[in-house]
């Protein structure tokens, strides 16, 4: 048989703590049972042993993080009010602005660049009681080019892209908590890849003031964790309306945690769907889903997307590349001698794109979206794979996309779920889409699929 449902451990810590779920360890803090400082030191410790090998850090400061700790410690224990990520450490793709850190976008054009201002969503972190530990690795300006980072499970094999490093750090259990920005597939891709959990939101749900923009019609802020409830705990406390966003809308953030965490009202029924590229998957993702749509009974059904979709690629590709051409047109100028040979392709590319057939691609997410209208009704997620299969072997590229894009562009909220394994033990990740806007009920049925399989394999 080819590949086998699975609840693959993530790699664990040679301290106990770090085997405890973000949600876990932030009640623990909480209650004053653990100290934020001891946490961070664990992390250090952690990504100390590890960091030769996976890489997944472009800017790392053990005393600062510990000093932001010891001073959540501190409140704590004068009484003062904890967050909702009460001395968690988080862990940033080094394309979201950080104050007084550096923010170098995976470029040596930014080589040395240290903002003023934390981005939105930072800010929110703070409040919350996140601590910043570090910058993770991003390719090139979040596009394709892969940085340094290995992929946890066999560094002979890419972790993913662009949000390599965030994947890789929580996969290797170097943080229990992590943010990424997803273009393409750059959040669900590197998740299904690395065996972690990663969260892609609908459209606009996360501010991206402050965030470096690649493709402001696509790009998506997104979380990676070692379980659903605390993909939800962390993407909640990022959500809401910013003022810098005109994507993002004046209305009260979703209840994610609750909901993830409440027992879903009727047993939830999938849609399985074969996208297109279907036919390039490798035989463990066919054997797995087989697997898992066997498994799943009556609580699955197979459908099939419109024709239309035949065309998601291009379309987003059409979009990202033009919107590219001028989002980076300040780096060409500055220096184009110093990005790489598949940026200055890209940039290239998009700026042959005519005006209309941009224009008249912007249309296509709604439309798009429309069509998809007979299967949600008939479902409460739809469920298919997160990548064509494993990591493939070498660092040339950060995978392909296809299974993600397409969702990208529809604006839906995605989450990936490790819950497959390769026939060779790697992991695997099953995707499940929702509606727009419906991220919770997503969220409550991503963590209904991991806890029904997590049973049935323990049995």
């Amino acid at each position: 048989m080819g590949a086998e449902m699975t609840v693959k451990p993530m790699p664990k810590g040679h301290v106990a703590m770090l085997d405890l779920s973000a949600r876990e360890l932030r009640d623990r803090m909480a209650s004053g049972a653990l100290d934020a400082a001891d946490l961070v030191q664990a992390c250090l410790d952690r990504i100390a042993a590890l960091e030769p090998q996976v890489q997944a850090w472009a800017w790392l400061d053990g005393d600062h993080a510990t000093r932001q700790a010891q001073a959540l410690d501190a409140a704590r224990r004068a009484g003062r009010p904890t967050g909702p990520l009460h001395g968690l450490p988080v862990a940033l793709k080094d394309v979201i602005d950080t104050a007084k850190i550096p923010t170098q976008n995976g470029t040596p054009l930014d080589e040395g660049r240290v903002p003023e201002k934390d981005a939105a969503l930072v800010e929110r972190l703070r409040a919350a009681g996140a601590i910043v530990i570090g910058k993770t690795v991003t390719a090139e300006l979040a596009f394709m080019h892969p940085g340094k980072t290995r992929n946890p499970h066999d560094a002979t094999r890419t972790p993913g892209g662009s949000s390599s490093g965030s994947a890789a750090a929580v996969a290797a259990g170097m943080v229990p908590l992590a943010v990424g920005t997803q273009t393409g597939g750059s959040v669900i891709r590197p998740a299904a890849f690395c065996g972690t959990v990663g969260f892609k939101p609908s459209f606009g749900a996360i501010p991206r003031t402050g965030v470096l923009s690649q493709s402001p019609s696509l790009d998506t802020i997104g979380v990676f964790a070692r379980t659903v409830e605390d993909a939800a705990l962390l993407a909640e406390a990022l959500y809401g309306h910013d003022a810098g966003d005109r994507a993002t809308a004046l209305s009260p953030p979703p209840r994610l945690h609750s909901t993830a965490m409440s027992k879903p009202p009727v047993r939830p029924t999938l849609a399985f769907l074969r996208p297109p590229g279907w036919e390039q998957a490798d035989a463990d993702t066919h054997a797995g889903f087989e697997e898992l749509v066997e498994a799943l009974g009556e609580q699955c059904f197979e459908a099939a997307l419109p024709g239309a979709f035949d065309e998601a690629a291009e379309i987003r590709e059409r979009i990202n590349l033009a919107e590219m051409a001028k989002s980076f047109y300040a780096y060409e100028k500055r220096g184009r001698e110093a990005l790489s040979e598949e940026m200055r392709t890209a940039l290239d590319r998009g700026k042959t794109i005519p005006a209309r057939d941009y224009i008249a691609a912007l249309d296509w997410s709604d439309v798009l979206y429309a069509g998809l209208d007979e299967i949600f009704e008939r479902c409460d997620a739809i469920l298919a794979p997160a990548a064509l299969g494993p990591a493939p072997e070498g660092h040339a590229s950060t995978g392909d996309s296809i299974f993600n894009g397409l969702w990208t562009l529809c604006g839906t909220p995605a989450v990936t779920v490790p819950i497959l394994q390769s026939e060779t033990g790697l992991p695997m990740g099953a995707q499940l889409i929702g509606r727009r806007g419906d991220d919770a009920r997503l969220l409550r049925t991503a963590r209904w699929l991991e806890g029904l399989l997590s049973e049935e394999i323990a049995q």
